[in-house]
């Protein structure tokens, strides 16, 4: 088996969530790229046609299509799944992406930044996946399972909070998910799998990721000394979607540059000196 068929996702149909921006742009580009045909959903629907537009002008083997998915709210995943059942009669990979923040210090934190986090990082990720199981199910076998990729966050991993305690608690909740999932869907040949992200580059951290200036501070605090780069997510989701991630589910890989494993010096180090 040659690298090129371990990775490669020709002929799959994939709907990526979120996908017109950040880390799920990474990933729709490198679908596209392997040659898969990708659905690219998020609320901003034109924004997913524009991205389409985009990947397909690559002149890649795979093709993209943008579609307005609204996962805030059940009407809106329900249109969402109905779009997607109209295109599709399988799926053969799922990328829950989409996801909402809120930062506030702690003391000021209001308690609607956490329905509104939670109903989208967690209830609609949920909700969605289990609407299109049929579609997931329908494309699985026990050689070349159906695959599903919940996008969750170094900061669900590790006690960080930042401001972003709903966010950070929506993250942890979700890795928690895939787990529960990886085990309910196995029988169904289906892997569910997360990706626990560091600081990448996207809309959501615009703020701290910008202009080169700021994304080196935040660079420079990571134990690999860099932010996450677009082959950084690439390279795991095709790992988990082609032929050499087949025999792996229930995993959180940490693509987050060590921060993961981040810890304190020694504790005996001042006794040493």
């Amino acid at each position: 088996m040659t690298p090129d068929t371990l990775f490669s996702v020709h002929g799959k149909t994939a709907l990526v969530t979120g996908g017109a921006t950040g880390i799920g742009r990474m990933a729709a580009e490198a679908l596209v790229r392997a040659g898969a045909r990708v659905l690219i959903a998020s609320r901003k629907g034109a924004a997913c046609e524009a991205v389409a537009e985009e990947l397909n002008a690559l002149g890649a083997s795979g093709r993209a299509e943008g579609l307005t998915g609204d996962l805030s709210s059940e009407d809106g995943i329900d249109a969402l799944v109905a779009e997607i059942k109209v295109r599709t009669q399988t799926l053969d990979i799922l990328m829950n992406n989409s996801g909402t923040t809120w930062g506030a210090p702690l003391g000021q934190f209001p308690h609607q930044a956490w329905q509104r986090v939670m109903n989208v990082n967690v209830a609609g990720l949920f909700d969605l996946t289990q609407k299109l199981l049929a579609l997931l199910v329908a494309s699985g076998s026990e050689d070349d399972p159906a695959r599903v990729i919940n996008v969750g966050s170094v900061m669900g991993e590790i006690p960080l909070g930042d401001g972003a305690y709903s966010y950070a608690a929506s993250k942890a909740a979700t890795l928690h998910l895939t787990k529960i999932l990886a085990k309910e869907l196995a029988g169904q040949h289906i892997t569910v799998n997360a990706l626990a992200p560091g600081p990448f580059v996207s809309k959501m951290t615009a703020f701290a990721t910008g202009d080169p200036a700021r994304r080196a501070k935040v660079g420079a605090d990571v134990p690999l000394g860099r932010v996450g780069r677009e082959e950084d997510i690439a390279g795991c989701v095709l790992f988990l979607c082609g032929r050499g991630g087949s025999y792996v589910t229930g995993a959180v890989i940490p693509v987050s540059g060590g921060i993961n494993v981040q810890t304190g010096g020694n504790i005996f180090a001042g006794g040493l000196e």
